[in-house]
């Protein structure tokens, strides 16, 4: 059944996808219109996931998500939170490294929905692009979706947790939002096989830019916020770490 499920998921997003390519060329003479189209995509995506995988989610914390726009500092465990962020959170962009631009199709879709690109082998550089590109979002009314980890990390495990997204918050003026989630233990990185299950996401209370003296010291805030909900939510889906660490172990990523 798991395989049929999964088969059957498969089959619907190749047979949607062209038709929303299509829509998306032609909703690039709307304002917005790319963006509105992909989170489209997205949330059919994260539909056929609930109803025919049988993958479902809840929110916890629902309330603590502002009314302006904010960088959303969000736990990475598999492809499951670039769907469901676009479902949670208003109308928003992803940062991500401009080396993915140069990928046929997938590099051309980014930068058609705005993502802000960065150059991380050049920080000096990649702070320019953040204020430039940032900036830009912001005042279109965009939220900033990132990654702190840069890149996804398997359940009960935890990445260097870099200052991009706090400096971003700073430089920008733009309070952070918190979110741990459990995704991982449901859709293991790289695999074919979506399980089902229910996901948890807990959104935290936003931390305001100014709340530490530095991005480092800022980054630190969210990132014990962020583990210390990870323990409380590990453990729930068949890929959960066994036995689950408190803390969670330490992967150091370049």
């Amino acid at each position: 059944m798991l395989w049929l499920r999964n088969l059957a998921y498969w089959l619907l997003v190749v047979v949607i996808t062209p038709p929303f390519f299509v829509v998306v060329m032609l909703s690039m003479l709307v304002p917005m219109g790319v963006n509105k189209t992909t989170t489209a995509w997205a949330l059919t995506l994260l539909w056929l996931l609930e109803h025919v995988v049988g993958l479902k989610y809840r929110v916890i914390g629902r309330e603590n998500i502002p009314a302006k726009p904010s960088v959303i500092c969000c736990k990475h465990q598999s492809g499951w939170e670039t769907l469901a962020t676009q479902k949670i959170f208003p109308l928003q962009v992803f940062v991500a490294k401009r080396e993915l631009f140069k990928i046929p199709f997938f590099g051309w879709g980014l930068k058609l929905t705005r993502t802000i690109g960065i150059d991380r082998g050049n920080p000096q550089r990649a702070s320019q692009q953040i204020v430039e590109q940032g900036s830009k979002r912001k005042a279109e009314g965009l939220w900033i979706t990132i990654f702190p980890e840069g890149t996804r990390i398997k359940p009960g495990y935890r990445g260097r947790y870099k200052a991009g997204a706090a400096r971003m918050a700073q430089l920008l003026q733009m309070d952070l939002v918190p979110v741990a989630l459990n995704s991982g233990e449901f859709w293991p990185r790289n695999s074919f096989l979506k399980y089902p299950g229910t996901v948890t996401v807990v959104i935290g209370t936003p931390i305001a830019y100014d709340a530490a003296p530095s991005a480092e010291a800022l980054t630190r805030l969210c990132e014990d916020w962020i583990e210390a909900q990870q323990v409380e939510i590990q453990g729930a889906g068949p890929f959960a770490l066994q036995p689950p660490q408190v803390p969670t172990p330490v992967i150091s990523r370049s």
